[in-house]
């Protein structure tokens, strides 16, 4: 009897873990940025939606280097899903520039949520692009996607680094520089309003240089992640109309491990609840899926694929 009982009841424990296994949770990793940037708050945001309307869905946020680190860590299977800029995925898909010779796989593209704009500011005598040559030019970084925005932003013009005197500054320093006059222009790519613009405006009158259409359609034809952008009107001191530049977009990437239907249900919730995120972040306000499309060229996981053509976005 005492044997009997025993079975039972670890038949009993046994059926009541299958149980829990079945209504169990799934926690993906989710790669951001540095925990006082963009990517990583608009991600807890999105994190937070997307767990309240997905049944047995939960994200484990992690503050990571941002979209080269993010891009390792999803081909790694170290994270399940990232955030990253659309131009740095397409190089690593494709092993140029930053992955130069490097082709990066096991990832791809879920949506493409908010606009991360080619700023170009400079100083009020300013007031083209062809005007850089000869011009002290700050293009971020060494080695930055910010570097390469700029590079490929001035060779739509015939304008090469050679043409220019580079400075390699950040966001900050460059706003810096540009109040100081040591420098004359720089590349900033960022969401606009980008608070070292907003800054250096209030104390320094400047421009924003526009890409215009003739050079945005080389520009895009060469390197398919741009998209065109208007920043609007006001949002800095004295430059008061708008001013069409170009922007890269900020991306989620998946692990190609992930479910089609798990990432059809990630996408269709990001996108049906954008209201509620615009809430909780405003670039929440730009979740487009029109948008989306238009900016991610590189393979579409088909869980997101099969979002897009349900709305017909996408054919």
């Amino acid at each position: 009897m005492k044997k009997k009982l025993i079975i039972i009841m670890a038949m009993l424990l046994a059926f009541s873990l299958v149980l829990a296994g079945c209504g169990g949770k799934t926690t993906l990793k989710m790669a951001t940025g540095g925990t006082t940037g963009t990517y990583y708050a608009y991600s807890g945001a999105v994190s937070q939606v997307l767990s309240q309307k997905i049944d047995n869905l939960s994200f484990d946020v992690q503050s990571t280097g941002a979209s080269k680190a993010n891009i390792y860590l999803v081909s790694d299977k170290d994270a399940d899903i990232g955030i990253v800029q659309n131009d740095v995925m397409y190089y690593a898909y494709n092993g140029t520039d930053l992955f130069d010779g490097e082709k990066v796989t096991g990832f791809s593209a879920m949506a493409g949520v908010y606009a991360e704009v080619c700023q170009i500011v400079s100083t009020s005598e300013i007031t083209s692009i062809e005007d850089l040559k000869g011009k002290r030019v700050s293009v971020g970084d060494v080695g930055s996607g910010v570097e390469f925005n700029a590079r490929q932003i001035l060779e739509a013009y015939g304008i090469t680094f050679d043409d220019i005197v580079v400075n390699n500054l950040s966001f900050g320093d460059s706003a810096t520089a540009l109040k100081d006059d040591k420098i004359d222009a720089f590349f900033c790519v960022a969401g606009a309003p980008t608070t070292a613009i907003v800054e250096l405006a209030t104390s320094k009158q400047i421009n924003l240089l526009k890409v215009d259409d003739e050079h945005a359609e080389k520009l895009m034809e060469k390197y398919p992640f741009y998209t065109k952008y208007n920043i609007p009107g006001g949002i800095y001191k004295g430059v008061d109309s708008e001013v069409q530049t170009v922007a890269v977009v900020a991306t989620f990437i998946v692990s190609d491990k992930l479910s089609e239907d798990l990432v059809y249900k990630m996408t269709k919730a990001l996108f049906e609840n954008s209201e509620e995120i615009a809430v909780a972040h405003p670039k929440g306000a730009e979740l487009d899926p029109e948008y989306s499309i238009s900016s991610i060229s590189i393979p579409i996981h088909p869980g997101a694929e099969k979002y897009y053509k349900e709305i017909g976005v996408l054919k």
